[in-house]
């Protein structure tokens, strides 16, 4: 396409969208939720075809070398196609949020006052890899009585289009228009350019991707965007830490996958417990052939740790790399997340109340954890069903943005004749 038919066909796009995206916003649940269970049913039917347009994107990304976070991320498994089923049956068995009044009071006036939740609208997603985006998204912007417009990445377009037909299958069985989900079919980077200024059909873009993409999106965009940048998460040791539960907790917040944003890139240990854990950890380390950069303390405990950088303590590697600090204190601990941290994802490990009471209030990030992995930052893991991102934001939505996020609310007024003197 040149950049002429592209312009057309994005605007083609959004006006079937905004359509679309009224039809729905009024849609009743069990509408929605027949359109999610037949969904789910497709997916769960056509799991072989699935992997086949997977295998064909995987070989595409294994012929141009492309890294190996990014292929992780791509490859689909019948565990994965399984969960993305799951995903959209649990969506479906959520409390509809569109409609739900709350805070409702009466006013000297004698009329009553409150809040409705209502849909955001049309939301244009982008993202790179993950083809469970595109069930886990269509799903969510449904249930939310919105439409979307999903741009995936050019290494995912087999995968991503497998799936689109059987979100457009669930839609027809339910009676709903095809276009409520449209994948994009373009891979021209244009398409995004389009898009992401799109003001009279998207009311929000979610960018999911690398840092690069989402720094782009938030730079170029004329209409709202939830998004995060990095996912540099840290676990912190205290010294009164229940050993075993810290052993744990440090390997699976590291080692249970290293390409995912909610992965601990920062190890903080405190300096009364180094001696004892560290090196139990870095054997679990060495063995996995994680690469450790720590501090002139932590390689003075671990003789194979390369020394960190000043770079090191603020990057997200989603790679089998781990930066290590020891800490004198938690103050000293807490100073180094609000720093160097990224406000997505951090935790300590501590049996001491006070401190982690502490530590819940003054680390500033979107999902604060005590005595558990970071790795469970995560829609699905909090019950969400799934999630359309992860938000660093501070306004709207912040941490997983399930269906409340997709969401917004308007005040409704409520009388009986009253007129104001």
């Amino acid at each position: 396409m040149n950049i002429t038919e592209i312009k057309s066909y994005m605007q083609s796009v959004g006006h079937e969208a905004r359509a679309a995206s009224r039809l729905v916003a009024k849609a009743e649940t069990a509408v929605k939720n027949r359109a999610l269970i037949a969904m789910a049913e497709a997916i769960s039917r056509d799991e072989q075809k699935l992997l086949i347009a997977n295998a064909h994107d995987l070989d595409i990304a294994k012929t141009k070398g492309l890294e190996a976070a990014l292929v992780d991320r791509l490859k689909l498994s019948a565990k994965g196609i399984s969960s993305m089923a799951e995903g959209l049956l649990q969506i479906a068995a959520l409390a509809d949020p569109v409609g739900e009044i709350s805070g409702l009071n009466y006013r000297p006036s004698g009329i009553q006052i409150g809040k409705m939740r209502v849909p955001l609208g049309v939301i244009g997603i982008i993202y790179e890899a993950r083809p469970n985006v595109t069930a886990d998204a269509a799903g969510l912007c449904l249930k939310a009585g919105n439409a979307a417009i999903l741009r995936g990445g050019t290494e995912a377009i087999h995968s991503n289009q497998a799936i689109a037909a059987c979100v457009r299958e669930g839609l027809r069985a339910a009676g709903l228009p095809e276009t409520a989900v449209q994948v994009i079919e373009t891979t021209d980077r244009m398409a995004v350019g389009e898009l992401i200024t799109m003001q009279d059909y998207v009311d929000v873009i979610v960018p999911r991707g690398g840092k690069g993409l989402i720094e782009r999106i938030s730079n170029e965009a004329r209409v709202p965007v939830i998004k995060h940048l990095d996912g540099v998460c840290h676990v912190y040791i205290d010294d009164q830490a229940d050993f075993d539960k810290a052993v744990k907790i440090a390997d699976n917040a590291k080692t249970q996958r290293y390409g995912t944003c909610n992965t601990m890139e920062t190890l903080l240990v405190h300096s009364n417990i180094a001696g004892k854990v560290l090196p139990v950890l870095g054997e679990i380390y060495l063995d996995k052939e994680v690469e450790m950069r720590g501090d002139d303390a932590a390689r003075a405990i671990i003789s194979q740790m390369n020394p960190a950088t000043e770079e090191d303590w603020s990057t997200e590697y989603l790679a089998p790399i781990l930066s290590i600090r020891i800490v004198a204190n938690l103050d000293q601990a807490i100073d180094h997340i609000n720093r160097y941290g990224s406000q997505h994802t951090d935790a300590i490990v501590t049996e001491n109340y006070s401190r982690a009471r502490r530590f819940l209030r003054e680390v500033d990030s979107s999902s604060v954890m005590v005595n558990t992995t970071t790795r469970f930052a995560d829609g699905f893991e909090y019950g969400l069903g799934a999630e359309i991102g992860i938000s660093t934001d501070k306004i709207h939505a912040r941490g997983p943005v399930g269906l409340e996020g997709l969401t917004s609310q308007k005040y409704i007024v409520l009388g009986d004749g009253q007129i104001r003197q």
